[in-house]
C-alpha cells in the first residue's frame, strides 16, 4: 500500500452528555429490601429514602434530604405512613407534604418534597424516573411474572454489583453477540433480536462451559428489556443432572453519569423431588456460578471507554438497532420518533430456535 493509498485511523467518538436519566422504571431492591427502617438510596445524581409505611405497609419514596435545614430522611424514622427528620422532627408524609412540625403553630405551604412513584411488583420494589416529571406510562409497567406468585418457584436470590460507567453500556448487550464467547464462555448456535414500542427482546440458543454439560444439552434464553432499566431473562438447561429453569433479573440503576449499580436476581423453579435446603442449595450455586460469568462483563465495563460511532463488522449483532430504540427513553414523550418504537427483527445467527429446542427438550 503507498502512502497515498494509506486510510486515515479511526477516530472514536463520545459526545459530551448534559445530565439526564432515561424515562423508565428502576428496581431498587426485592421486596424484602424495604422496611419501616428508612433506607437510603443513591440515585439519579441525588439521594432519596425509601421505607415502608407501618400503617398502610407499602412502600414509600421521597426527596431524601429535609429542605427544612437539609436533615438526612435515611437517618430518621417511619412513624405511621411518614418520615420524621431526626435533625427537628419535621415529619413528611407519604405524598411528600410536611404533616406536622413539633414546634410550629402552622406549617409553610411550600413545605412539600418530591414523592416518587413506586411499583411494588413480582417480589421487586421499582421506582419511575422520568426528566420530564410526568406520570408513568401505564402500558409500561412491567407485566406480571406469574411463576413468582405461583408458590413453584423460589424468591429472588438479590445481588447489588456496582458497575464505573453508564447504563447504555449494558444495553448493548441485548445485540452484542460476540461477546458471549470471549466474556460468557458460550457457544452461540442461534441469536436473533426484536423491538417494538419499549421492548426489546434477545432470544439465543447455546452451549455454556458453566451453566450446561455438554454438546448436546443446550440452553435457550430470551431476554426481555420492558423500558430502559428493567431486564427479565427465561433461561432453561440442566445443572448436575438436574433439569433446570431459572428466571433472571438485570436492573441497574443509575448512581450519577458515570456509575450504576446492577440490581441481579436469580429464581429458580423448585424440584419436587428435593428438600427445600437442597433447592436453595441449587440456587445459592446457580447464582454464584452467574455472578462469576457476569464479573467477567463487569471487569470489560470498568475499564473500556464509552463510543459513540463503534466500528462494526458483519459478524456483530445489531448495535445501532437497540441503541436506537434505547434512545427512545432518553426523548422528550412529544419528541419521539416512529424510527425509535416501530417493530424490527434481526437475525444474527440462523439455527435452531427457542421454541424448537424446549419442544425437544420436553418443556
Amino acid at each position: 500500500m503507498t502512502a497515498e493509498q494509506k486510510i486515515s485511523p479511526y477516530i472514536i467518538k463520545a459526545e459530551p452528555r448534559p445530565e439526564r436519566y432515561a424515562r423508565g422504571w428502576y428496581v431498587i431492591g426485592n421486596s424484602a429490601s424495604v422496611t419501616t427502617t428508612p433506607r437510603m438510596l443513591g440515585v439519579f445524581g441525588t439521594k432519596l429514602v425509601a421505607y415502608r409505611g407501618r400503617d398502610d405497609g407499602t412502600v414509600h419514596i421521597l426527596d431524601g434530604y429535609c429542605p427544612h435545614m437539609g436533615g438526612d430522611l435515611s437517618k430518621g424514622e417511619v412513624c405511621g405512613d411518614s418520615v420524621v427528620c431526626p435533625f427537628h422532627l419535621w415529619s413528611w408524609g407519604a405524598d411528600g407534604v410536611c404533616d406536622g412540625i413539633p414546634y410550629a403553630n402552622k406549617i409553610p405551604a411550600k413545605a412539600i418534597i418530591k414523592s416518587w412513584p413506586v411499583l411494588e411488583k413480582n417480589g421487586l420494589v421499582l421506582v419511575w424516573q422520568d426528566p420530564e416529571n410526568r406520570p408513568p406510562i401505564p402500558e409500561q409497567e412491567p407485566e406480571a411474572i406469574a411463576d413468582w406468585y405461583s408458590g413453584e418457584w423460589t424468591d429472588w436470590e438479590m445481588r447489588a454489583i456496582p458497575i464505573q460507567s453508564q447504563g447504555r453500556e449494558l444495553v448493548d448487550n441485548m445485540a452484542d453477540m460476540a461477546h458471549f464467547g470471549p466474556i460468557h464462555y458460550s457457544t452461540v448456535k442461534s441469536f436473533r433480536n426484536t423491538m417494538e414500542g419499549h421492548k426489546f427482546v434477545q432470544y439465543m440458543v447455546g452451549g455454556h462451559q458453566i451453566l450446561t454439560e455438554g454438546d448436546d444439552n443446550l440452553l435457550t434464553s430470551v431476554a426481555t428489556y420492558e423500558g430502559p432499566a428493567y431486564m427479565t431473562t427465561t433461561m432453561t438447561g440442566s445443572m448436575d443432572g438436574h433439569p433446570m429453569k431459572v428466571h433472571l433479573l438485570v436492573s441497574h440503576i443509575p448512581v450519577d453519569m458515570e456509575n450504576f449499580i446492577i440490581n441481579f436476581g436469580v429464581m429458580m423453579k423448585k424440584d419436587p423431588s428435593l428438600s427445600p435446603e437442597q433447592n436453595q442449595a441449587m440456587l445459592d450455586d446457580y447464582t454464584e456460578k452467574n455472578i462469576e460469568s457476569f464479573h467477567q462483563d463487569v471487569a470489560i465495563w470498568n475499564n473500556k471507554c464509552i463510543i459513540d460511532n463503534p466500528l462494526m463488522c458483519d459478524g456483530d449483532g445489531p448495535i445501532h438497532m437497540v441503541r436506537k430504540w434505547y434512545s427512545q427513553f432518553m426523548t422528550d414523550v412529544a419528541d419521539i420518533r416512529e424510527d425509535q418504537v416501530r417493530r424490527r427483527e434481526h437475525v444474527t445467527v440462523e439455527g435452531p430456535s427457542v421454541e424448537e429446542v424446549l419442544a425437544a427438550q420436553g418443556h
